[in-house]
């Protein structure tokens, strides 16, 4: 069977996973159905909206199938797909074993880290909070496990001191569309030489939470920056100043001798700030306000001379916080 012929399922729903799927089909890969999530109300007016992957593959006249959970009628309706293979990128469902055993081909996963490593939910972000100096994407055959399947392909890329979540993803996503297309153009070479997974070396994602956007000050000024580079733009990391939100978009840590209280500002230039940090100083250059977009601290400063004082705190005290109502709204 030719890569072209093979009768393939797509599962999916975020971007992420709509740029995988238009890359196949502008590679000319048989995409004979997609599967993603409900469609849900999103944005602050709630308006429902389809996923990214449900618009590509309505453009390109492919049946979208949308369950809440892929058992019995569902799971009888997509094996009479005649699937060869199913492919997933971050679908948020999990395939029950009866799924996993319809295409002959199995399930294949593109999932964005270098397995065993960063299992589940948000690798990319774990992985820059960590301070990986390396990650990439795996092309796994799916099982039972999250996330434990046989690694078919391996694609690495480096993890720059200037890089955020949203640079690294673009460049994961290049990467997963390059070992997609090159797995599925020989399935059943990579699948007679794959590498099953050390679980000793296993780290799991987990979701991101809110609370962890808070920047804490003690922390050391590299950590500071690693937060705010995995946030970036999904949920920007924040302090407080004079208990409003705000979001810091871009720092650098720095080297610092000065033993100021963490979160106190020790220097003001002209397009940037120094703060105090547990170890280290965090050097700010672009911050963003409530309602407002993100901005670089020079024209802030032009606009706010008295702003950002050295002596002055961004203060990480949590009991201090506007509430969490209020300030969602306004961001």
């Amino acid at each position: 069977m030719t890569a072209s012929s093979l009768r393939i399922i797509f599962a999916g729903t975020p971007d992420f996973a709509a740029a995988h799927l238009s890359d196949l089909l502008n590679r000319g890969f048989n995409i004979v159905a997609a599967y993603t999530q409900p469609d849900r109300p999103v944005g602050r007016g709630k308006k429902i909206r389809p996923t990214p992957v449900k618009e590509v593959a309505l453009t390109h006249g492919i049946p979208v199938f949308q369950p809440e959970k892929l058992q019995g009628d569902e799971a009888l309706q997509l094996a009479a797909l005649s699937p060869d293979i199913i492919v997933v990128v971050a679908y948020g469902l999990i395939l029950d074993e009866e799924i996993l055993q319809i295409p002959p081909y199995g399930c294949i996963n593109v999932h964005a880290s270098l397995l065993p490593r960063w299992r589940g939910a948000a690798p990319i972000e774990r992985s820059i909070l960590a301070g990986d100096k390396v990650t990439g994407v795996s092309i796994m055959q799916m099982e039972k496990g999250l996330d434990t399947g046989a690694v078919l392909l391996r694609l690495n890329t480096p993890i720059t001191n200037q890089d955020n979540a949203q640079t690294l993803t673009s460049r994961l996503l290049t990467l997963g569309n390059q070992g997609l297309a090159e797995v599925l153009n020989d399935i059943t070479g990579y699948q007679a030489n794959a590498e099953q997974q050390d679980d000793s070396l296993a780290l799991y994602a987990s979701k991101l939470r809110k609370d962890e956007a808070l920047i804490q000050w003690q922390n050391s000024a590299i950590e500071i920056q690693h937060q705010i580079q995995a946030f970036y733009p999904r949920s920007p990391a924040y302090c407080l100043l004079h208990n409003n939100r705000l979001r810091i978009i871009q720092a650098i840590s720095v080297t610092s001798t000065q033993q100021d209280k963490p979160g106190t500002i020790l220097a003001k230039e002209e397009d940037r700030i120094l703060v105090a940090c547990g170890e280290g100083a965090l050097e700010i250059t672009k911050i963003q306000f409530p309602g407002k977009n993100p901005t670089g601290l020079k024209d802030v400063f032009n606009g706010h001379p008295d702003l950002f004082n050295p002596g002055d705190s961004l203060s990480d005290d949590s009991d201090n916080m506007p509430d969490s109502k209020a300030t969602d709204q306004a961001l």
